[in-house]
């Protein structure tokens, strides 16, 4: 155990006396109603304190805290299936499902995750890090237990922006057709809870899943189904009164039982109408209205800021500093966004719910008119772009690598194929510290070099960012600059709108025998390994185009390359440069060095470069074993 951990535990034994005497859902289920209120407190003070050391995803936790209880209180968990969508809101369903003791470690190497993840718990009964998968998770297990004849109830829990994704309402459309038993709990924390979500609203929620309603209802409609035209008045009369005070018009037409919308942070309301709805049958969804931040007046009064983040003063919520060099990537993107737009009116740009994120504060505020959030929907991010790029504007989309991920057919067949001036600005590139596999971006250079008509290209530093984002605007087609979480080496950023020459690298270092091939963000590591072994390094930039004829020079010259790479072996930029020899019929040795063929799971940046073998100690000690074992003679 950790000295965070000990520290957390003897300081929390009596603060917590209630949380304590919970380890698992069991126990918490042995509760009497009344005492559940004086857990969320707990719960809530935990969850802060916690959260406080290890920095994280905090508001959207305690936004849940009641839901999560109500949930584990009224379903019989894991042998119920729970589904938490995304996962950022699953701190206080760790805490309630045997980790508690463990929350000091959360994040952390060899410690839990930051989202659900089956191989930490059985409660975990999805992974999730990705938005507006739950639904459809959900409903496969449903089926599955159907095929089986197993009587089960499952939940999924989700937010209202992941509720607008395409994918969530693929799923809606098949559930409602399917008629299977499954219950959908829409998070909804983008209203405040007004005066019509307040105590008529609950009552209606209980009255409506009550079963005497489910009696009345069904029961009608069994009575007049031999009169057509008095059962189709009745059930429109129904539709129609339902309609006059809730929101879930939608939801019926597409063949759910909507109840709500009820306040998420009433327990009693909340364990109520679970148990009631617990009990019913087919696709069924209950609309909540949650607090992102409920309970801690730093994040009540700015969620986003404390949607993530770093270890906090809890008693003031003020976030620790990180030391930085200089701006980070996001930030020089954003800048660079700013300037062109003010010599471009053509310009626009588009993210998919990463406005901060991807560093567009200030364009957003800057130039409204050109700026689009189209909310976690990537794939139309993409094809929106596409459209934009059609009729003469020159659409810039700012978006993770790992999100870019699920609109990977919008890249090929709506972009690339039609070879449309779409720029892309691929943040959170190579590996994210403490967000982990979900959120790495580990195979941008190999999905999209593969692409016909696409432009790839990776920056050294922040300045040769800045130049190459310019360099993709100015490319009249398909164009992708990959980047880093963070901040880089301290370069120093020159003004303007200078581009590079397109496909062209540069020599940074001249030496003997050994040539390393830096693609990106790990050139100081090879310059720094090159002044051990006197080794050769080439600031590669463009992955495609490849600089073939500075590959060739080096070959040439040397008599072992080394690529060096933050991104997946298979496919990458080392494959690049290996398929070039292979078709000049170079016969000079090559050694690829990149991520490997597992996932990494979270860490530190710098834990995981070591894990991935990319450090300076694993990327020296690979290239002295080429020498020692004279691997880097010439071959044939």
């Amino acid at each position: 155990m950790s000295e965070r951990q000990q520290s957390s535990r003897s300081g929390s034994s009596g603060t917590f006396k209630l949380l304590n005497s919970i380890e698992y859902p069991r126990d918490l289920r042995l509760l009497p109603p009344e005492r559940l209120p004086t857990l969320a407190e707990e719960l809530r003070c935990f969850l802060i304190e916690t959260v406080s050391r290890t920095g994280g995803h905090l508001a959207a936790g305690l936004g849940v805290v009641e839901l999560t209880i109500a949930l584990h209180y009224v379903l019989n968990t894991p042998e119920d299936r729970l589904l938490w969508d995304v996962g950022h809101q699953a701190y206080p369903h760790k805490i309630l499902t045997g980790r508690r003791e463990r929350m000091g470690s959360l994040r952390q190497r060899d410690g839990i995750s930051g989202f659900p993840r089956r191989e930490e718990s059985d409660y975990d009964t999805f992974g999730a890090g990705h938005s507006s998968t739950s639904i459809g998770a959900a409903l496969g297990m449903a089926a599955a237990a159907k095929q089986q004849n197993i009587k089960r109830d499952v939940v999924a829990v989700i937010g209202d922006a992941a509720m607008g994704a395409g994918m969530a309402f693929e799923a809606l459309n098949h559930a409602g057709a399917l008629d299977l038993d499954l219950l959908v709990v829409l998070n909804d924390n983008d209203m405040s809870i007004s005066d019509p979500v307040g105590a008529f609203r609950n009552h209606l929620a209980r009255l409506l899943s009550s079963k005497f309603y489910t009696r009345v209802r069904e029961g009608g409609k069994s009575a007049l189904s031999s009169l057509p035209h008095i059962s189709e008045l009745v059930g429109r009369w129904e539709e129609h009164m339902k309609g006059m005070v809730m929101p879930g018009t939608l939801f019926e037409e597409l063949g759910f039982n909507y109840i709500g919308p009820i306040d998420g942070h009433d327990l009693e309301t909340l364990t109520a109408t679970l148990q009631n709805m617990k009990v019913m049958h087919g696709p069924r969804l209950l609309h909540v209205v949650t607090q992102k931040g409920k309970g801690y007046k730093p994040a009540e009064g700015d969620p986003l800021v404390y949607h993530g983040v770093t270890p906090f003063d809890p008693k003031t919520g003020k976030m620790d500093k990180k030391s930085a060099s200089g701006p980070s990537y996001t930030e020089i993107f954003g800048r660079w966004l700013c300037d062109v737009a003010t010599a471009d009116k053509r310009l626009v740009a588009i993210t998919p719910a990463m406005c901060s994120g991807s560093g567009m504060v200030q364009y957003a505020e800057r130039f409204p008119d050109r700026y689009y959030d189209v909310g976690i929907a990537e794939q139309h991010a993409v094809t929106f772009a596409a459209g934009l790029a059609c009729d003469g504007m020159k659409p810039v989309v700012a978006i993770y690598s790992t999100f870019l991920q699920r609109a990977y057919d919008q890249l090929i067949h709506d972009v690339a194929l039609q070879n449309l001036d779409v720029t892309f600005a691929v943040d959170r590139a190579g590996q994210v510290g403490a967000d982990g596999a979900t959120h790495a971006g580990s195979f941008d250079l190999s999905y999209a070099r593969c692409i016909p008509n696409m432009v790839v290209m990776a920056p050294s530093d922040e300045n040769e960012c800045r130049k190459l984002l310019q360099t993709a605007y100015q490319h009249e087609g398909p164009a992708l600059v990959r980047y880093p979480r963070g901040s880089g080496c301290g370069a120093q950023v020159a003004e303007g709108l200078e581009a590079l020459p397109l496909g062209k690298g540069e020599i940074r270092r001249s030496g003997q025998r050994i040539a390393i091939l830096a693609f990106g963000s790990l050139l100081d590591t090879a310059l720094e390994v090159a002044e051990k072994v006197d080794a050769t390094v080439a600031n590669m930039r463009f992955v495609k185009p490849l600089d073939e004829a500075l590959v060739q020079q080096l070959a040439n010259t040397h008599t072992l390359l080394i690529t060096l790479e933050e991104n997946v072996i298979q496919g990458g930029a080392g494959s690049a440069v290996n398929e070039y020899l292979a078709a000049i019929q170079h016969r000079v040795r090559a050694i690829n060095l990149g991520l490997p063929d597992h996932f990494i799971e979270h860490a530190t940046p710098a834990e995981q470069l070591r894990m991935a073998g990319l450090d300076r100690e694993t990327v020296l000690a690979v290239i002295k074993r080429a020498l020692e074992s004279g691997s880097d003679r010439a071959v044939g």
